[in-house]
């Protein structure tokens, strides 16, 4: 098996005979300019450990969701993301870190000259704009998750260094729009007939040593993308001719269509390149979470053959917002607890529960949603290894089946994807949202920011409140207020 090992940082030191001394002054560890491949691969890999992991101080989306819930120490459980600055962390993993090292990795390309007479003209100009196209993809996830986060957030202004320490906010809706495009002209960037960043690139492992594959996965990922973008904007009712349109070109030009397009970024077997839910709950030696009572209940109402994967045999879930016993309550499985488990950027089955609800939003592209729910359900089982067997005797109940199943479609829809988008926190919380299921109750300790509400945002972070009062007051002001309560621009119902 092919070994990836992570970059952090490179350092090149070059010796010559030389008795010019102005090479002393600089500082060989820390090169002010590093390969744009190496910021490529550190940007892919940060971006799925803050995506992943499950420490308090950086990633609470299974707490909202609800699928988890602490033992001793409850504060998150009760929406409380203050005292560890929770969302700053979040806001800074992926600007600072994430999105800059992407920043800089497009400089630094775009910065390349290639000569008009180089006998390799044609090949290496493929080549670049192939690798700016995946930069442009891969920040418009980010940028995406920030405004499903925060609502308005800073994007015209933002990345800027010292040219603009204090951006301004843009609109969700605004951002939303100059993502479309941006991922249109990614799209059509690619040439699959060309290299792109190679072994640097360690997303879609699948793919590894065949270039044109793998850049044909990276088209059907910006789809599913602007899919997501899609519904999202379709949801807002603010622009439904945009929205169409962009689901339905998302559709006719590919998305994920199966579990061997996932992407998953693979994790090894040893620290520091291991899953990042194996550093938070097995190698920090904590017994800090376990699995919920109403997810447990839930699964246990449907007969639902993950449960012995996303749990252990303990039926006993633990209080949301409780302490809760650690050695009584029901434990998280083993599976995703393994070192060299792959972290998820996205899958089939969050594709197939969206094309459900573009079907049911009138798209006529998306085809029938039915059909896509229970190709949601099946892709998520089949991911986590279910017998084919068991899927189907699952998919026959009535309180399963799409005709029979209880309540509206968004109830059928949201239920499924709650459980289906297990151990994916953040869109597990955008689904919820959007749809307003499964219904979830604000724990009765819940903190006072929540207004006895299960959190629809989160708040713009502290450091902004006080380094940039201006532009954080109107933007503040622009979505309703910088609550946890305030809903975004597409989560209407």
């Amino acid at each position: 098996m092919k070994k990836i090992f992570y970059i952090i940082g490179i350092s090149l030191v070059l010796f010559s005979c030389s008795d010019d001394l102005s090479s002393l002054n600089i500082d060989e560890k820390n090169p002010s300019i590093v390969p744009a491949s190496s910021l490529f691969t550190t940007a892919e890999r940060s971006l799925t450990d803050q995506m992943t992991n499950t420490n308090v101080n950086r990633n609470v989306f299974r707490l909202i969701t609800q699928y988890w819930t602490e033992t001793t120490y409850t504060d998150e459980s009760n929406y409380d993301f203050v005292t560890r600055k929770i969302s700053d962390n979040h806001w800074n993993a992926l600007y600072a870190g994430a999105l800059a090292d992407l920043n800089k990795a497009k400089i630094y390309t775009e910065s390349e000259i290639i000569a008009n007479g180089d006998l390799s003209f044609t090949e290496k100009t493929a080549i670049k704009k192939n690798k700016l196209a995946q930069i442009d993809i891969l920040m418009s996830y980010i940028y995406q998750v920030l405004v499903d986060t925060y609502g308005n957030i800073p994007y015209t202004e933002a990345l800027k260094g010292d040219a603009n320490y204090l951006p301004k906010y843009d609109s969700g809706v605004e951002v939303y729009r100059s993502l479309i495009t941006k991922i249109n002209d990614a799209i059509a960037n690619i040439d699959s007939n060309y290299e792109s960043f190679g072994d640097a690139d360690v997303l879609f492992p699948q793919a590894d040593g065949d270039s044109a594959a793998k850049l044909e996965l990276w088209k059907k990922f910006a789809n599913s993308i602007k899919l997501k973008i899609g519904i999202n904007l379709l949801a807002s009712n603010l622009d439904n001719t945009l929205a169409t349109q962009t689901i339905d070109s998302a559709i006719i030009d590919g998305v994920i269509s199966s579990n061997s397009e996932n992407c998953k970024l693979p994790y090894q077997a040893n620290l520091p390149n291991t899953n990042q839910l194996y550093v938070d709950l097995i190698n920090s030696g904590r017994h800090d979470f376990v699995v919920t009572k109403p997810f447990v209940d839930k699964l246990i109402a449907l007969n639902d053959p993950r449960r012995p994967i996303y749990t252990d045999n303990n039926v006993n879930g633990g209080i949301v917002g409780n302490s809760n016993s650690f050695s009584s309550k029901t434990h998280i499985g083993d599976v995703i607890q393994e070192p060299d488990f792959s972290g998820t950027l996205l899958d089939y089955a969050e594709i197939e529960f969206l094309l459900a609800e573009a079907a049911e939003s009138g798209i006529a592209s998306a085809g029938t949603a039915s059909v896509h729910y229970t190709n949601a359900i099946t892709a998520s089982m089949e991911d986590w290894g279910v017998d084919s067997a068991d899927i189907a005797t699952y998919l026959a109940q009535p309180s399963v089946d799409y005709a029979t199943a209880t309540g509206t479609w968004q109830q059928k829809i949201g239920e499924q994807a709650w459980i289906g988008l297990y151990n994916r926190g953040f869109e597990a919380w955008t689904s919820y949202r959007r749809l307003d299921y499964p219904t979830l109750t604000a724990p009765a300790n819940a903190a006072a920011a929540a207004n006895g509400l299960v959190p629809v945002r989160m708040a713009f972070p502290i450091r902004e409140q006080t380094l940039n009062p201006t532009n954080y007051n109107a933007a503040s002001a622009a979505i309703g207020g910088d609550l946890l309560t305030t809903k975004l621009f597409w989560d209407v119902n």
